[in-house]
């Protein structure tokens, strides 16, 4: 048996886009000589597609779509993810399914069992969980389907207390009792930077515990906050991988029954999470753009760390050609950052424009005097700073149809070290998923081969120069400290208490802990952020704004 396994970029609600992707892959393959292609989960429709799988006529279009691929497939098999109707009377109106298609129509379809609602995941919402397991044969042999989170019913996290107890049954229990001499895995697994290592170690222990060999196929590309990355797996019989296909790219890769069980195992690239978050944004922001119809990005280039490794992602994911950026000086910018600013421009050659703030800023100050007489100036003029600078960008992207990227990072959007209106401006935040010690450790990255980005960017203090002589550190702790007691409290979701007893100061935990709780609703209204961690904010962390904790 010959088979091909076909890892895509599919647009949601692209139908005819997504079905030319699959037929196409299915005619190459079909003239090849295969006799199975395999595609991920909800291929024909794109995943996520949250609220429009409620309305008929999306669903309607998915059928159709099934019908017209299965017409392709004469001499081959294909495995197509797509949501199905649930005709019992009972139940959620729809399964999240895998379609069998071979001699020009469907054979049979395969429903998914665990259906994850946790994190940036919400199926229950939509689909009705399967209860009925079978088996397809080909070629002489029996091949079980299953469809992504139906491989972990046990989680690697046994300590956690969200984890510790998230389903009852395990799909591979039941078709372990069906003798498969093999398991298809169709799955949209989003990336971050550990989920590979997580997802192979899953994968193979499943292969090895019952003695069977796999077949994972994972979808690529970024549909707004999530990016998937692919890297789908053959795995033999005793949990060696065989064969793995490209990260963040489109790939196709042939296979057969002795090349799956074979015992040459696939040497796996090294782990280099810095190259992984660098590869996942240039996707998250291209794809974003090439989806959304938008070819061109503008964003403020201050000389500081975060609006230096946003361009350089710009850049990389859109061409030097489609950026433009404005350098916005105040009589706070020091001339190193306005020089390292357009250092970094000229690198990467881009359009830059510098447009001087100090007599706007003067302006808004003499017409507030009459109403801030006799008070000092405070953090209101800091923001009205940032506020002009954000028109401004925001008039440069109505003007030529850029769109604004946002170049907060995730540890000033945690603590709300940011101005709403101002610098929280954008239509995607690039960096919203991105600690700040990664930020450095990107643009240390970023400089391996040659200087792009300014060294004096990289090892000066970081400051927002919104008044003389300012740096992060006056507000903040240091940005070493502070980002492990981040992680601890929205990745790990451990207790302020818990957090301390680890060894950290109790008033700088206190202190970070309450800036995030109290800016919560700063970061509801923030742009969408592409996720490169296990615990992202927006989709996949949900707190109430009013809520005392």
């Amino acid at each position: 048996m010959k088979i091909a396994l076909a890892q895509l970029n599919y647009h949601v609600g692209n139908f005819e886009y997504n079905s030319n992707k699959i037929i196409e892959a299915i005619k190459k393959s079909q003239s090849d000589g295969c006799d199975l292609i395999v595609f991920s989960e909800l291929a024909v429709c794109g995943y996520p597609p949250l609220d429009l799988l409620e309305r008929e006529e999306f669903i309607e279009q998915c059928t159709d779509q099934i019908n017209v691929i299965a017409q392709e497939c004469n001499t081959i098999t294909a495995v197509v993810g797509c949501p199905s109707i649930n005709t019992e009377p009972n139940g959620k109106k729809l399964f999240n399914s895998a379609f069998v298609l071979s001699e020009g129509k469907v054979q049979s379809v395969h429903h998914k069992t665990l259906l994850p609602n946790y994190d940036v995941f919400d199926e229950y919402r939509y689909f009705q969980p399967n209860s009925e397991f079978n088996l397809i044969e080909l070629k002489g042999k029996k091949l079980a389907i299953t469809i992504c989170e139906d491989l972990w019913d046990e989680q690697p996290v046994a300590n956690s207390f969200a984890k510790s107890k998230l389903y009852t049954q395990s799909p591979m229990k039941e078709l372990k009792q069906l003798n498969p001499d093999m398991v298809i895995n169709i799955a949209a697994s989003p990336f971050s930077y550990n989920q590979g290592q997580i997802r192979q170690q899953i994968i193979t222990q499943k292969a090895a515990k019952n003695n069977i060999p796999f077949i994972y196929v994972n979808q690529i590309g970024a549909n707004t906050e999530l990016v998937f990355d692919g890297s789908s797996l053959v795995v033999n019989s005793q949990g060696k991988v065989t064969k793995q296909l490209s990260s963040f790219n489109e790939d196709i890769q042939y296979c057969t029954l002795e090349d799956i069980d074979s015992n040459q195992t696939f040497e796996l690239a090294p782990y280099d999470k810095m190259a992984l978050i660098n590869e996942a944004l240039v996707l998250g922001v291209k794809d974003y753009f090439n989806k959304m119809g938008f070819k061109k990005a503008t964003l403020g280039l201050s000389g500081g760390i975060d609006s230096a490794v946003t361009v350089v992602i710009a850049a990389q994911a859109l061409g030097a050609e489609n950026v433009r950026v404005l350098l916005l000086p105040s009589k706070y910018s020091s001339d190193h950052s306005i020089k390292d600013a357009e250092d970094l421009a000229k690198n990467l050659g881009i359009q830059y424009d510098i447009v001087p703030i100090k007599d706007v800023v003067e302006s808004y100050d003499s017409t507030l005097a009459p109403l801030f007489t006799g008070l000092n100036a405070d953090v209101t003029e800091e923001n009205i700073q940032a506020r002009i600078r954000g028109t401004l960008l925001m008039a440069l992207s109505n003007k030529f149809g850029h769109i604004l990227l946002n170049t907060s990072n995730k540890s000033e959007a945690a603590v709300g070290y940011g101005t709403l209106y101002g610098d929280m401006n954008g239509g995607l935040s690039v960096l919203g998923d991105v600690y700040k010690t990664d930020v450095f450790a990107l643009a240390r990255y970023m400089n391996r081969n040659k200087e792009i980005i300014p060294v004096n960017t990289i090892v000066k203090p970081p400051s927002a120069e919104l008044r003389p002589d300012q740096k992060d550190s006056d507000s903040l702790p240091d940005y070493d400290i502070l980002d492990q007691i981040l992680f601890n409290y929205i990745e790990k979701n451990e207790s302020p208490q818990k957090i301390i007893d680890s060894g950290f100061n109790k008033d700088t935990v206190n202190k970070a802990v309450r800036l995030v709780n109290i800016n919560e609703y700063k970061r509801f209204q923030t742009a969408p952020i592409i996720r490169i961690s296990s615990k992202a904010f927006g989709l996949g962390r949900r707190i109430p704004l009013v809520s005392k904790i």
